[in-house]
């Protein structure tokens, strides 16, 4: 679905430092995963889950995943992904982007999907973190519940970065690695964005035309939604637009994830705390978020001219 890449971006330039000075105080106990419901066997790479606290006054605690670097954790690059949405789980890119499993497509039964090792996976050269960000998102909760309600492109910046703070104190042994910030959509030395939002006027109504010329969408499809929205995919101009870009944003993989996600065995091989959690959904997009970073073209265009490595690609 429509995601929006993440404002965190603008943090870029002193985070390292910031990583290098603060010695706060250590994150939650983590989990070491060794087997998932509905993979075969042990798993083939090394999973950790756990939950670092940024926020005292609500009690807020961000869920991460990281799956260690296959190849040379000790001196491979350690990427930080942040999915979009906003309020999209971390555990989008672990198993249907660049993640280490992914989903077999077979029509549900109503049992436990099933999973299988994705040999494409990013992590076969680099460490990566999962995270579920903001606060609400994924596994990540807040005893008060104001902190899932009063979060926004800033607020939720800092709390990601007072999740690296923490994270980097846990986990010395990777501060001398390579450091990127990655995502998509709305989502270190240098940094990556996949199908980023840059600017809402410009992006959003060339998404039917680039899925189509990537082959994503079909000829009919794309027909369709040229004849029903008259080339405005923003204001939906009636309900067969809406309906047919529906069709665009909608796949089979996200369906799966909903019932393995809420298995309780799931819950409990990774190490998900109990009551904190009701209902997981990928995208959590009925909680309010302060849209208060309208255009991140200024924060890219002062990051690339800085001398920054960026990679933006479809």
């Amino acid at each position: 679905g429509q995601r929006h890449p993440s404002p965190l971006l603008r943090l870029v330039p002193g985070l390292l430092l910031l990583l290098l000075i603060s010695r706060p105080a250590a994150a939650s106990a983590s989990t070491v995963v060794t087997h998932l419901p509905g993979f075969d066997g042990p798993l083939p790479f090394h999973l950790e889950t756990g939950y670092v606290g940024v926020e005292e006054e609500t009690g807020a605690e961000l869920f991460y995943y990281l799956v260690e670097s296959e190849r040379s954790p000790g001196a491979d690059p350690v990427l930080l992904w942040l999915t979009g949405g906003p309020r999209c789980s971390g555990f989008s890119a672990f198993a249907f982007e660049v993640g280490p499993v992914k989903f077999v497509l077979a029509p549900y039964d109503g049992g436990l999907p099933q999973l299988v090792y994705n040999p494409l996976s990013w992590t076969k050269m680099a460490s990566i973190i999962f995270l579920d960000s903001p606060v609400s998102s994924g596994f990540s909760y807040a005893r008060d519940p104001k902190g899932c309600d009063d979060v926004g492109d800033y607020s939720s910046s800092l709390q990601v970065q007072r999740f690296l703070n923490k994270w980097f104190t846990d986990h010395p042994q990777y501060l001398s690695n390579p450091f990127y910030i990655g995502g998509d959509s709305y989502a270190g030395k240098g940094y990556l964005v996949g199908n980023p939002m840059t600017d809402p006027k410009f992006d959003r109504n060339f998404q039917v035309q680039a899925a189509h010329g990537f082959g994503i969408i079909s000829d009919q499809i794309y027909e369709a939604a040229m004849r029903n929205c008259k080339g405005d995919y923003i204001n939906h101009v009636n309900q067969m637009c809406a309906e047919v870009l529906q069709t665009v944003k909608s796949t089979y993989g996200y369906y799966l994830s909903y019932f393995w996600m809420n298995n309780n065995m799931t819950r409990d091989a990774l190490g998900v705390k109990q009551g904190t959690v009701g209902e997981w959904v990928r995208c959590k997009r009925e909680l309010p978020y302060k849209f208060d970073m309208p255009s991140s073209i200024p924060y890219h265009l002062n990051l690339t001219m800085r001398g920054y490595r960026a990679l933006v690609y479809r």
